[in-house]
Protein backbone atom coordinates (compact mmCIF):
# COMPACT_ATOMS: atom_id res chain seq x y z
CA UNK A 1 0.00 0.00 0.00
CA UNK A 2 2.95 2.46 0.67
CA UNK A 3 4.21 1.74 -2.48
CA UNK A 4 1.35 2.46 -4.33
CA UNK A 5 0.58 5.62 -2.86
CA UNK A 6 4.30 6.46 -3.23
CA UNK A 7 3.78 5.99 -7.01
CA UNK A 8 1.01 7.59 -7.16
CA UNK A 9 1.98 11.31 -5.64
CA UNK A 10 5.23 10.49 -7.74
CA UNK A 11 2.90 10.66 -10.94
CA UNK A 12 0.72 13.77 -9.86
CA UNK A 13 3.95 15.74 -9.03
CA UNK A 14 5.46 14.91 -12.62
CA UNK A 15 1.72 15.53 -14.17
CA UNK A 16 1.69 19.16 -12.10
CA UNK A 17 5.30 19.88 -13.45
CA UNK A 18 4.09 19.22 -16.94
CA UNK A 19 1.03 21.53 -16.31
CA UNK A 20 3.18 24.52 -15.02
CA UNK A 21 6.02 23.90 -18.01
CA UNK A 22 2.92 23.98 -20.66
CA UNK A 23 2.04 27.02 -18.83
CA UNK A 24 5.59 28.82 -19.41
CA UNK A 25 6.01 28.15 -23.04
CA UNK A 26 2.35 29.45 -23.49
CA UNK A 27 3.30 32.70 -21.50
CA UNK A 28 6.22 33.28 -23.04
CA UNK A 29 4.49 32.71 -26.92
CA UNK A 30 2.58 35.59 -25.91
CA UNK A 31 5.21 37.63 -24.73
CA UNK A 32 6.93 37.00 -28.30
CA UNK A 33 3.76 37.87 -29.79
CA UNK A 34 3.21 40.99 -27.64
CA UNK A 35 6.88 42.31 -28.67
CA UNK A 36 6.53 41.57 -32.03
CA UNK A 37 3.48 43.38 -32.56
CA UNK A 38 4.81 45.95 -30.31
CA UNK A 39 8.37 45.69 -32.70
CA UNK A 40 5.48 45.99 -35.77
CA UNK A 41 4.06 49.43 -34.13
CA UNK A 42 7.31 51.05 -34.02
CA UNK A 43 8.82 50.54 -37.29
CA UNK A 44 5.06 51.96 -38.77
CA UNK A 45 5.21 55.08 -36.01
CA UNK A 46 9.17 55.31 -37.69
CA UNK A 47 7.58 55.36 -41.24
CA UNK A 48 5.40 57.19 -40.05
CA UNK A 49 7.52 60.01 -38.84
CA UNK A 50 10.00 59.76 -42.07
CA UNK A 51 7.20 60.34 -44.40
CA UNK A 52 6.09 63.41 -42.18
CA UNK A 53 9.44 64.92 -41.97
CA UNK A 54 9.89 64.69 -45.69
CA UNK A 55 6.39 66.29 -46.53
CA UNK A 56 7.35 69.02 -44.04
CA UNK A 57 10.74 69.45 -45.62
CA UNK A 58 9.21 69.10 -49.34
CA UNK A 59 6.44 72.01 -47.95
CA UNK A 60 9.24 74.07 -46.51
CA UNK A 61 11.31 74.12 -50.02
CA UNK A 62 8.46 74.90 -52.13
CA UNK A 63 7.53 77.52 -49.43
CA UNK A 64 11.24 79.25 -49.49
CA UNK A 65 10.58 79.36 -53.32
CA UNK A 66 8.08 81.27 -53.43
CA UNK A 67 9.52 83.70 -50.85
CA UNK A 68 10.68 87.19 -52.12
CA UNK A 69 14.40 87.27 -51.52
CA UNK A 70 13.89 90.94 -51.95
CA UNK A 71 10.89 91.30 -49.80
CA UNK A 72 11.73 88.32 -46.88
CA UNK A 73 14.67 87.13 -46.13
CA UNK A 74 15.74 83.85 -46.45
CA UNK A 75 17.23 84.30 -42.60
CA UNK A 76 15.98 85.37 -39.43
CA UNK A 77 18.59 86.78 -37.62
CA UNK A 78 18.70 87.45 -33.97
CA UNK A 79 19.73 91.17 -34.12
CA UNK A 80 22.33 90.20 -31.99
CA UNK A 81 26.10 92.42 -32.35
CA UNK A 82 27.78 89.36 -33.47
CA UNK A 83 30.27 90.35 -36.02
CA UNK A 84 32.82 92.88 -34.22
CA UNK A 85 34.53 94.40 -36.36
CA UNK A 86 36.18 97.69 -35.46
CA UNK A 87 38.41 100.00 -37.73
CA UNK A 88 41.26 102.01 -36.67
CA UNK A 89 41.25 105.55 -38.29
CA UNK A 90 44.27 107.66 -38.03
CA UNK A 91 46.56 109.97 -40.01
CA UNK A 92 50.14 110.89 -39.94
CA UNK A 93 51.40 114.23 -38.39
CA UNK A 94 51.69 117.54 -41.02
CA UNK A 95 47.97 116.60 -42.99
CA UNK A 96 46.98 119.55 -44.20
CA UNK A 97 43.24 121.15 -43.08
CA UNK A 98 41.63 119.71 -46.14
CA UNK A 99 42.76 116.13 -45.25
CA UNK A 100 41.76 116.26 -41.86
CA UNK A 101 38.36 117.38 -42.42
CA UNK A 102 37.97 114.23 -44.96
CA UNK A 103 39.42 111.70 -42.04
CA UNK A 104 36.67 113.86 -39.93
CA UNK A 105 34.07 112.88 -42.73
CA UNK A 106 35.33 109.38 -42.61
CA UNK A 107 34.60 108.81 -39.19
CA UNK A 108 31.00 109.98 -39.61
CA UNK A 109 30.60 107.15 -42.00
CA UNK A 110 31.88 104.45 -39.96
CA UNK A 111 30.40 104.29 -36.42
CA UNK A 112 32.25 101.11 -35.67
CA UNK A 113 35.64 103.68 -35.94
CA UNK A 114 38.53 103.87 -33.24
CA UNK A 115 40.29 107.01 -32.88
CA UNK A 116 44.23 107.32 -31.83
CA UNK A 117 46.70 110.20 -31.95
CA UNK A 118 48.91 111.20 -34.79
CA UNK A 119 51.51 108.71 -36.25
CA UNK A 120 54.79 110.04 -36.26
CA UNK A 121 56.44 109.85 -40.19
CA UNK A 122 59.87 108.63 -38.38
CA UNK A 123 57.90 105.48 -37.67
CA UNK A 124 57.34 102.51 -39.93
CA UNK A 125 53.76 101.79 -41.00
CA UNK A 126 52.99 98.58 -40.97
CA UNK A 127 54.45 97.14 -37.55
CA UNK A 128 52.78 100.64 -35.97
CA UNK A 129 49.69 99.99 -37.05
CA UNK A 130 49.34 96.27 -36.49
CA UNK A 131 50.36 96.92 -32.67
CA UNK A 132 47.72 99.88 -32.35
CA UNK A 133 45.24 97.85 -34.08
CA UNK A 134 46.00 94.71 -31.22
CA UNK A 135 46.13 97.17 -28.65
CA UNK A 136 42.58 98.61 -29.86
CA UNK A 137 40.92 95.14 -30.66
CA UNK A 138 40.61 96.53 -34.69
CA UNK A 139 40.41 93.93 -37.32
CA UNK A 140 40.63 97.03 -40.21
CA UNK A 141 42.56 100.11 -40.16
CA UNK A 142 42.25 103.33 -42.49
CA UNK A 143 45.54 105.35 -42.63
CA UNK A 144 46.09 108.42 -44.20
CA UNK A 145 49.25 109.62 -45.13
CA UNK A 146 50.28 112.77 -45.69
CA UNK A 147 53.26 114.08 -47.72
CA UNK A 148 54.84 117.60 -48.67
CA UNK A 149 51.75 118.82 -47.33
CA UNK A 150 50.56 118.56 -50.59
CA UNK A 151 50.04 114.93 -51.43
CA UNK A 152 48.11 112.20 -49.66
CA UNK A 153 47.72 108.67 -49.43
CA UNK A 154 44.76 106.51 -48.00
CA UNK A 155 46.20 103.09 -46.97
CA UNK A 156 43.58 100.49 -46.40
CA UNK A 157 43.69 97.17 -45.22
CA UNK A 158 42.48 94.02 -42.56
CA UNK A 159 45.63 93.15 -39.91
CA UNK A 160 47.01 91.58 -38.60
CA UNK A 161 47.36 88.98 -41.95
CA UNK A 162 46.42 91.37 -44.48
CA UNK A 163 45.48 92.35 -47.41
CA UNK A 164 46.30 95.87 -47.78
CA UNK A 165 46.18 98.84 -50.36
CA UNK A 166 47.91 101.84 -51.04
CA UNK A 167 45.64 104.24 -53.16
CA UNK A 168 46.35 107.83 -53.94
CA UNK A 169 43.81 110.37 -52.96
CA UNK A 170 42.83 113.15 -55.08
CA UNK A 171 39.86 115.17 -56.43
CA UNK A 172 39.26 115.57 -52.77
CA UNK A 173 35.54 117.76 -51.49
CA UNK A 174 34.38 117.04 -47.52
CA UNK A 175 31.09 118.04 -46.46
CA UNK A 176 31.01 121.02 -45.29
CA UNK A 177 32.91 122.27 -48.65
CA UNK A 178 30.30 120.99 -51.21
CA UNK A 179 27.11 121.88 -49.02
CA UNK A 180 24.93 119.26 -50.99
CA UNK A 181 21.04 119.15 -50.07
CA UNK A 182 21.34 115.31 -49.12
CA UNK A 183 21.28 114.51 -45.62
CA UNK A 184 20.89 111.08 -43.57
CA UNK A 185 20.94 109.25 -40.04
CA UNK A 186 24.38 109.45 -38.35
CA UNK A 187 25.27 105.90 -37.51
CA UNK A 188 23.17 104.39 -40.41
CA UNK A 189 24.18 101.28 -42.25
CA UNK A 190 25.29 101.84 -45.94
CA UNK A 191 24.37 99.92 -48.97
CA UNK A 192 27.55 99.22 -50.94
CA UNK A 193 27.08 99.86 -54.97
CA UNK A 194 29.96 98.42 -56.71
CA UNK A 195 30.50 98.88 -60.42
CA UNK A 196 30.36 95.68 -62.59
CA UNK A 197 34.31 96.14 -63.38
CA UNK A 198 34.52 94.95 -59.70
CA UNK A 199 33.46 91.58 -60.71
CA UNK A 200 35.88 90.96 -63.77
CA UNK A 201 39.08 92.37 -62.75
CA UNK A 202 40.64 90.48 -60.40
CA UNK A 203 42.77 93.28 -58.60
CA UNK A 204 39.44 94.92 -58.43
CA UNK A 205 37.82 91.94 -56.68
CA UNK A 206 40.52 92.12 -53.81
CA UNK A 207 39.94 95.91 -53.59
CA UNK A 208 36.19 95.37 -52.97
CA UNK A 209 36.50 92.75 -50.56
CA UNK A 210 38.36 94.98 -48.53
CA UNK A 211 35.84 98.19 -49.19
CA UNK A 212 33.48 95.73 -47.82
CA UNK A 213 35.40 95.26 -44.66
CA UNK A 214 36.15 98.73 -43.81
CA UNK A 215 32.64 100.62 -44.66
CA UNK A 216 30.32 98.00 -43.82
CA UNK A 217 28.71 98.75 -40.80
CA UNK A 218 28.20 95.60 -38.63
CA UNK A 219 24.66 94.73 -38.09
CA UNK A 220 23.99 95.58 -34.21
CA UNK A 221 26.75 97.71 -33.14
CA UNK A 222 25.94 99.66 -30.49
CA UNK A 223 26.48 103.02 -32.34
CA UNK A 224 24.90 102.14 -35.13
CA UNK A 225 21.55 102.79 -36.40
CA UNK A 226 18.96 99.98 -37.69
CA UNK A 227 18.32 101.72 -40.63
CA UNK A 228 19.20 101.59 -44.27
CA UNK A 229 18.98 105.11 -45.63
CA UNK A 230 22.32 105.70 -47.66
CA UNK A 231 24.50 104.35 -50.43
CA UNK A 232 27.77 104.51 -50.76
CA UNK A 233 29.18 104.16 -54.49
CA UNK A 234 32.63 102.80 -55.60
CA UNK A 235 32.74 103.35 -59.73
CA UNK A 236 35.55 102.80 -61.72
CA UNK A 237 36.50 105.03 -64.87
CA UNK A 238 39.47 106.71 -66.12
CA UNK A 239 41.48 103.28 -63.88
CA UNK A 240 41.07 104.99 -60.97
CA UNK A 241 37.70 104.64 -58.29
CA UNK A 242 35.55 107.55 -57.65
CA UNK A 243 33.46 107.42 -54.16
CA UNK A 244 30.55 108.91 -53.49
CA UNK A 245 27.77 108.78 -50.80
CA UNK A 246 24.16 109.74 -51.60
CA UNK A 247 20.80 109.32 -49.70
CA UNK A 248 17.96 107.33 -50.52
CA UNK A 249 15.08 109.33 -50.81
CA UNK A 250 11.59 108.60 -51.36
CA UNK A 251 8.68 110.31 -52.36
CA UNK A 252 6.96 112.05 -49.86
CA UNK A 253 2.81 113.23 -49.97
CA UNK A 254 1.92 116.91 -49.89
CA UNK A 255 -1.52 115.88 -48.57
CA UNK A 256 -3.87 112.63 -47.19
CA UNK A 257 -5.30 112.76 -50.74
CA UNK A 258 -2.00 112.25 -52.87
CA UNK A 259 -0.94 109.78 -49.85
CA UNK A 260 -3.54 107.62 -50.86
CA UNK A 261 -2.70 107.41 -54.02
CA UNK A 262 1.09 106.71 -53.45
CA UNK A 263 -0.25 103.87 -51.42
CA UNK A 264 -1.63 102.23 -54.38
CA UNK A 265 1.16 102.36 -56.80
CA UNK A 266 5.04 101.63 -56.20
CA UNK A 267 6.86 104.39 -54.51
CA UNK A 268 9.62 105.26 -56.54
CA UNK A 269 13.33 106.66 -54.58
CA UNK A 270 15.89 108.96 -55.92
CA UNK A 271 19.22 109.60 -54.91
CA UNK A 272 21.02 112.68 -53.11
CA UNK A 273 24.36 113.10 -53.13
CA UNK A 274 25.45 114.01 -49.31
CA UNK A 275 29.32 113.86 -49.71
CA UNK A 276 32.35 113.50 -49.15
CA UNK A 277 33.75 113.02 -52.48
CA UNK A 278 36.80 111.55 -53.63
CA UNK A 279 39.09 109.38 -55.92
CA UNK A 280 41.46 106.73 -55.07
CA UNK A 281 44.01 105.79 -57.81
CA UNK A 282 45.55 102.09 -57.03
CA UNK A 283 49.31 101.60 -56.48
CA UNK A 284 49.73 98.59 -55.33
CA UNK A 285 48.22 95.72 -53.16
CA UNK A 286 50.09 93.84 -50.70
CA UNK A 287 49.35 90.02 -49.54
CA UNK A 288 50.70 91.24 -45.77
CA UNK A 289 48.83 93.79 -43.59
CA UNK A 290 50.60 97.04 -44.63
CA UNK A 291 53.37 95.32 -46.42
CA UNK A 292 54.72 92.44 -47.05
CA UNK A 293 54.45 90.61 -50.98
CA UNK A 294 53.11 92.84 -53.71
CA UNK A 295 50.11 91.36 -55.34
CA UNK A 296 49.65 93.87 -57.93
CA UNK A 297 50.97 97.41 -59.26
CA UNK A 298 49.45 99.55 -61.70
CA UNK A 299 51.72 100.27 -63.99
CA UNK A 300 49.39 103.31 -65.05
CA UNK A 301 50.21 104.97 -62.10
CA UNK A 302 52.77 108.04 -62.01
CA UNK A 303 53.38 109.58 -59.05
CA UNK A 304 52.69 113.63 -58.31
CA UNK A 305 56.65 114.30 -57.72
CA UNK A 306 57.00 113.16 -61.52
CA UNK A 307 54.21 115.68 -62.42
CA UNK A 308 55.39 118.55 -61.04
CA UNK A 309 58.81 117.68 -62.85
CA UNK A 310 56.99 118.10 -65.60
CA UNK A 311 55.09 121.23 -65.07
CA UNK A 312 58.04 122.95 -64.42
CA UNK A 313 60.19 121.81 -67.13
CA UNK A 314 57.52 122.81 -69.18
CA UNK A 315 57.75 126.49 -67.25
CA UNK A 316 61.46 126.24 -67.87
CA UNK A 317 61.10 125.84 -71.35
CA UNK A 318 58.98 128.53 -71.64
CA UNK A 319 61.52 130.76 -70.29
CA UNK A 320 63.79 129.47 -72.90
CA UNK A 321 61.95 130.34 -75.37
CA UNK A 322 61.50 134.45 -74.30
CA UNK A 323 65.12 134.64 -73.97
CA UNK A 324 65.73 133.17 -77.57
CA UNK A 325 63.14 135.59 -78.43
CA UNK A 326 65.15 138.63 -77.00
CA UNK A 327 68.54 137.68 -78.66
CA UNK A 328 67.07 137.16 -81.91
CA UNK A 329 64.95 140.54 -81.51
CA UNK A 330 68.54 142.41 -80.88
CA UNK A 331 70.48 140.67 -83.26
CA UNK A 332 67.56 141.72 -86.03
CA UNK A 333 68.18 145.36 -84.49
CA UNK A 334 71.68 145.38 -85.20
CA UNK A 335 71.14 144.39 -88.74
CA UNK A 336 68.75 146.72 -89.46
CA UNK A 337 70.94 149.70 -87.99
CA UNK A 338 74.11 148.29 -90.21
CA UNK A 339 72.39 148.37 -93.36
CA UNK A 340 71.44 152.13 -92.83
CA UNK A 341 73.58 154.80 -95.25
CA UNK A 342 74.87 157.38 -93.59
CA UNK A 343 74.16 160.89 -94.35
CA UNK A 344 77.64 162.74 -94.91
CA UNK A 345 75.98 166.03 -94.14
CA UNK A 346 75.88 165.05 -90.49
CA UNK A 347 79.63 165.38 -89.85
CA UNK A 348 79.73 168.95 -91.60
CA UNK A 349 78.64 170.49 -88.42
CA UNK A 350 80.41 168.24 -85.56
Amino acid sequence: MDAELSSESESESVSDSIDANDNDNNNDNDNDNDNNNNNENTTTTTTNNQSENELEAEAESESDSDVDPLKEPSFISSNKYQNKQRCLVLTSRGVTSRFRHLLEDIRTLLPHHKKDSKLDDKQSIGPALKEICEVKSCNTAVFLECRKRQDAYLWIGSTPNGPSAKFNLANVHTMDELKLTGNCMKGSRPLLQFDSSFETLPHLKLCKNIFIDVFGTPRGHPKSKPFVDRIMGFYFTDKKIWVRNYQIVQEQSENAFEGSKTREKNVTNSLVEIGPRFVLDPMRIFAGSFGGQTLYQNPDFVSPNTIRSENNKSRGGDYKNRKDQEVKKKRRKEIIEGSIRKNPLDEVFE
